[in-house]
């Protein structure tokens, strides 16, 4: 048999069995979830309202739902790109028009984005106009969005394409080891995301402002010290103008990083709690989670990368995938295409093992956070997270084990020192 028909066969399995996995673990989630509706988990009876908790399942239930729809018209879109030749008919329409070349190859890159973008439109405006809002968590106006819109299809041009035209250069003029050349260029350019997100994109998105509660700025200090810390800055940012969601953050690297609070939390939570939110993410400084997935990063796109140096020269990766390789132009930006359409499907299956990793991850930095601060701020606060964010307090145990990067609360609480709330 062919190794195109053996790549298409296996393409065509995965994609099959991915989705059929996929829709198994959705309508566990919806089940389980629509079962533990009706009653508060015996842990959280004195401390979530039984309407809060009904907000949370019937929050989840929605968006479960809407993803049921999602993962099908993915699917089906997936399918369309590769075996019944979508991008080989796109690709050969801009041939004709453009010829090959570098201008050919990014119009391809480009055309691939903004399609891809227009699908997945509908979903978007529904998610945050009719479900949010309905859940009392949009605060997003129409022209606010239409400005982010905006803004990020600029940003995605400025920065997009002259990393993408800079790999295509490499994957044809660097000889039979581009791919380390693209892979020094791919992580030198997210790490200096890393340090010009906080001072240049970010702004151009939301408002930052310095802490100007003196009394929790000196208490965030203090414990920042306490716990051998350095940021460049205490900024809150003005989250409540898109979503009524609470959250807190690291950002930045080096000399350049910042903490930065969303307004939304400060609003919430107590200066005690505050201090517990914060000391869970230098947790994750103190564990050197961040380094590890840095390191881990490198290592996997490397592979990736190598991966993509032998597959781009094998006739039968695009004749598998459905897409017919250019004989008289270069097929890089095909070969970048097929690969980062194809990579997913086959690495779904391990997925449960990365989302372990972090909810380790997340144990250890609660650990520290109640090693520094009190447990039973860190327990509070948690708690009103989950109610604010209208998190289910009773997700599916499989379903967990694929998708949820930070454990359940019921998980989380159970190892903080909180009599009164376990």
């Amino acid at each position: 048999m062919p190794e195109s028909m053996l790549l298409t066969y296996a393409f065509a399995a995965a994609l099959t069995g991915g989705l059929l996995l996929k829709l198994w673990l959705a309508t566990r989630q919806i089940r389980h979830v629509a079962q533990h509706r009706h009653e508060v988990p015996a842990a959280f009876r004195q401390t979530i309202p039984l309407a809060a908790h009904q907000k949370a399942a019937d929050y989840t239930l929605t968006k479960s739902r809407l993803g049921l729809l999602e993962l099908a018209v993915g699917a089906a879109v997936l399918l369309g790109w590769t075996l019944l030749g979508g991008l080989n008919a796109l690709n050969q329409g801009l041939l004709a028009v453009l010829g090959g070349g570098m201008v050919q190859q990014l119009a391809l890159l480009a055309a691939f984005v903004v399609i891809g973008a227009v699908i997945d439109l509908p979903f978007t405006l529904y998610q945050t106009f009719v479900v949010e809002e309905r859940f009392g968590f949009n605060k997003i106006t129409w022209r606010l969005w239409l400005t982010d819109l905006a803004k990020s299809a600029v940003m995605g041009t400025l920065i997009g394409l002259p990393i993408a035209a800079l790999i295509l250069w490499l994957m044809g003029a660097a000889g039979r080891y581009w791919w380390m050349w693209a892979w020094g260029v791919w992580m030198g350019f997210n790490l200096l995301l890393l340090l010009i997100y906080p001072t240049f994109i970010a702004p151009w998105f939301n408002k930052f402002k310095p802490l100007e509660d003196e009394t929790l700025k000196a208490r965030v200090t203090a414990l920042m010290q306490r716990c051998g810390f350095a940021a460049k800055g205490l900024f809150v940012m003005d989250g409540s103008r898109r979503s009524a969601h609470a959250n807190a953050y690291f950002t930045g690297f080096g000399a350049a990083k910042r903490v930065v609070f969303y307004d939304t939390l400060l609003a919430r939570l107590s200066p005690g709690e505050v201090d517990a939110v914060l000391a869970h993410e230098l947790g994750h400084f103190k564990h050197k989670h961040i380094v590890q997935r840095i390191v881990m990063l490198f290592g996997l796109s490397l592979a990736g990368f190598a991966l993509l140096g032998w597959l781009s020269g094998q006739a039968w990766f695009y004749a598998g995938l459905g897409v017919q390789p250019n004989l008289g132009a270069p097929n890089d930006a095909l070969a970048l295409l097929l690969f980062l359409l194809a990579v997913p499907v086959f690495s779904f299956f391990v997925s449960p093992l990365f989302a372990q990793l972090s909810r380790r991850h997340e144990f250890q930095a609660d650990a520290y956070a109640m090693s520094q601060t009190s447990g039973r701020d860190l327990a509070t606060a948690l708690l009103k997270l989950y109610e604010d964010n209208a998190s289910t307090l009773t997700p599916d145990p499989v379903y967990v084990k694929f998708y949820y990067s930070h454990p359940p609360a019921s998980e989380r609480l159970a190892r903080m020192p909180v009599p009164a709330l376990t």
